[in-house]
């Protein structure tokens, strides 16, 4: 089985190098979207097990790359975790709007960044009574 590859649109360096240093350990494969123009093309080329998109990053226009995602049949089942600060109520409502499979606080993102994209890939079956 080959590692699972996250496509990651944070632009902040200091902060990619969080995601990185929790991810790689574990043998995910990083590809990381830079700006824009990026999106369409890595989320098309990598064959992604999911994305991570920071909803407040200025380089990457997080609605728009959700959008994008949204106009291409194959990728709109990729799982995507979003995050956000936590009082930007409009923003995580467009983002599940949009097809985000999970919106966390960025904290809780910077707390729990592996065990967030394990649920996210390797989703449990919730308990039926």
């Amino acid at each position: 089985m080959t590692n699972p590859t996250i496509l990651v649109a944070v632009t902040d360096i200091f902060f990619y190098t969080k995601v990185r240093d929790a991810l790689r350990p574990h043998g995910y494969i990083l590809e990381r979207i830079r700006n824009q123009a990026e999106v369409a093309d890595k989320a098309a080329s990598a064959n992604p097990a999911a994305l991570i998109v920071n909803m407040n990053d200025l380089g990457v226009d997080a609605f728009k790359a959700l959008e994008t995602l949204q106009t291409n049949p194959a990728l709109r089942s990729l799982p995507i975790l979003a995050f956000a600060n936590h009082e930007e109520v409009d923003t995580w409502r467009r983002a599940k709007e949009l097809g985000v499979t999970k919106v966390v606080s960025r904290n809780e993102f910077s707390a729990r960044t592996k065990d967030l994209v394990e649920e996210l890939i390797h989703p449990q079956p919730s308990a039926q009574p």
